[in-house]
């Protein structure tokens, strides 16, 4: 594989963490050598849609990406386990949430010992062609950098999960459940390692069960099943929790392990988001459970 990209880094700024000695490295990579596969020239610059009046100001909005990109964030070394956690912020293919399903989901996980990996990946989606085409295409690409490089930047190749929110959990699911299974466009060369998620996090994810979706839904391989799975879902969820359900009942029957959460109210999209309701502890109840697998061990 050619491993030319290009790399900016900057220690103990982009991202601060609460508590003493928890600031992170942040290391920016282009996920493809030139052009990415399949790439489509566009006349609409990459842009944060504006913040309205009163409005969250954690809930940003990233849209017309068409240059993706990959930002590691590291915690301190004497902190680091070895586990790495692609993220895959939401927005329904159309814009990407990269701050409360982004870097706030980094700045948690660099305070587990855990090393954050978040993806740009392309948006909007063309109206030809299934959503998760493109975005499939870096998710893999992500992660074989990810192993490529895990020497480089402490990581265990072994320990290398996905964790995503709403579209971008339906394109984690597509990871899991694909594989090595390379998607058709992508430049497969002699050396690439191993693009399967050892374990998948699945946060109010969209399109696994809605009919008229239906032909986007993952299938799960017997040949190479996915890594265990951990779900959470609010039960007033506007795009449905069966979403979670219906897959972690997939999972179930084809003898992945799994654990599902679902909460009474929430809503969709609340992310790292602290609003007081139970259902925004899901990060410790995931921490609970990642230390029960053995991802947080050192």
């Amino acid at each position: 594989m050619n491993t030319r990209f290009f790399v900016t880094v900057s220690f103990g700024l982009a991202l601060v963490l609460h508590g003493p000695g928890l600031s992170a490295s942040e290391i920016t990579v282009k996920l493809w050598d030139g052009p990415p596969p399949l790439a489509v020239s566009s006349d609409k610059p990459e842009a944060y849609l504006p913040i309205e009046p009163g409005a969250d100001p954690d809930i940003t909005r990233l849209g017309n990406v068409s240059e993706p990109e990959l930002t590691v964030y590291q915690p301190p070394v004497e902190r680091r386990n070895g586990t790495c956690v692609l993220i895959c912020p939401g927005g329904g293919y159309y814009i990407l949430a990269m701050k409360h399903e982004g870097t706030q989901v980094a700045a948690w996980l660099n305070s587990l010992g855990v090393t954050a990996a978040v993806l740009k990946y392309r948006v909007p989606s063309p109206r030809n062609e299934p959503p998760q085409t493109r975005p499939l295409l870096d998710a893999q690409r992500a992660m074989t950098l990810l192993r490529s490089h895990a020497a480089e930047w402490g990581l265990r190749p072994d320990r290398i999960g996905v964790l995503g929110f709403s579209a971008g959990g339906h394109l984690a699911a597509w990871l899991l459940c694909e594989g090595d299974r390379r998607a058709a466009s992508y430049p497969v060369g002699t050396d690439e390692p191993s693009c399967r998620p050892d374990f998948g996090i699945l946060i109010y994810p969209a399109y696994l069960a809605a009919p008229d979706r239906q032909r986007d839904k993952p299938v799960i391989r017997a040949d190479l099943k996915p890594g265990p799975v951990f779900f959470v879902h609010a039960a007033d969820d506007s795009l449905g929790p069966e979403n979670s359900i219906e897959f972690f009942l997939d999972l179930k029957r084809a003898g992945v392990p799994g654990e599902l959460h679902v909460y009474q109210q929430g809503g969709h999209g609340f992310g790292m988001l602290a609003r007081g309701q139970p259902v925004h502890d899901w990060p410790a109840r995931c921490a609970d459970w990642l230390r029960s697998q053995g991802w947080l061990q050192r």
